[in-house]
C-alpha cells in the first residue's frame, strides 16, 4: 500500500545519468507519496526547469553534457529557482568535496550509497525549511517576485479554508482531519486551485495566499 503521509504530492525534480538508480529512488519516493520527474543530466534538467518548477530538485554531480556543479550554478542565477533547495547525491564522499558541493549552492550533501529512509528524511527536513523561509521573505519583503495570478480567480469557501492551512504548511492528511474530510476531497481542492490560478505547486499556493492577505 502507497505511504502518501510524507510526500503530500510535493513535486521533487531527480536528475542522475545512472538509470537504476534513478529507478530505485522514483520507486522509493514515489511510494513515500512525492510526485517525481526525471532528467539525465543538467542540461536535460534545464529544459524540464523551462515547464515545471519542483518543491525540491535531487542531483547527481558527475554527469555528462551538464554536471550538477554547473546546473546548480545556474539555478542559484535564476531568480524563478534560486528558492528551490537542492540535494546533491554523490559518490565522492570526501570532505573537500562536501565543502565544494555545498559551497557550489547545495542545501544538502548526501554520500553514495546512502540509506533510503535517510535519504527521505533530509527531503522532509529541507522542504519545511524552505517553506519557513518563504513565509518569513513574503511577510517581510524580501527575497523573490511576488506571485503573480490574474486579478479576477475566485476561490470558494472550502478552497479559501484549504489555501489558509495549506499557507501554515500543513499536509493534505493534516488538513482533511481538521475539516473532516478525505485526503481526497483536499487533493481534489488543491488540484482545482493550482488549475485555476496556473500555479505549479503547494509551494506557490501558500506564498498566493500569504501575499495577498487570504493567510
Amino acid at each position: 500500500m502507497k505511504d502518501t503521509s510524507s510526500g503530500d504530492h510535493r513535486q521533487l525534480l531527480l536528475i542522475d545519468d545512472d538509470p537504476n538508480l534513478i529507478l530505485l529512488v522514483k520507486d522509493y519516493l514515489e511510494f513515500r507519496g512525492y510526485e517525481v520527474i526525471t532528467a539525465g543530466n543538467g542540461r536535460e534538467a534545464l529544459e524540464v526547469l523551462e515547464r515545471n518548477l519542483p518543491d525540491m530538485i535531487i542531483c547527481d554531480i558527475m554527469m555528462p553534457e551538464m554536471d550538477g556543479y554547473a546546473f546548480v550554478q545556474k539555478v542559484r542565477g535564476d531568480s524563478r529557482t534560486n528558492w528551490i533547495p537542492v540535494l546533491f547525491l554523490s559518490a565522492k564522499g570526501q570532505s573537500a568535496d562536501r565543502v565544494k558541493g555545498l559551497n557550489t549552492g547545495a542545501d544538502v550533501y548526501m554520500v553514495k550509497p546512502f540509506e533510503p529512509e535517510e535519504l527521505v528524511a533530509q527531503v522532509e527536513s529541507s522542504l519545511k525549511a524552505a517553506s519557513r523561509l518563504i513565509q518569513h521573505n513574503t511577510r517581510t519583503g524580501d527575497g523573490q517576485p511576488k506571485i503573480q495570478v490574474a486579478f479576477d480567480v475566485e476561490l470558494t469557501p472550502t478552497e479559501l479554508k484549504v489555501i489558509q492551512f495549506v499557507a501554515r504548511g500543513m499536509a493534505n492528511r493534516e488538513i482533511a482531519e481538521e475539516l473532516n474530510v478525505s485526503q481526497r476531497t483536499i487533493e481534489s481542492h488543491v488540484s482545482n486551485m493550482l488549475g485555476k490560478t496556473g500555479l505549479h505547486n503547494r509551494t506557490e499556493l501558500a506564498r498566493w495566499a500569504i501575499e495577498s492577505g487570504m493567510a
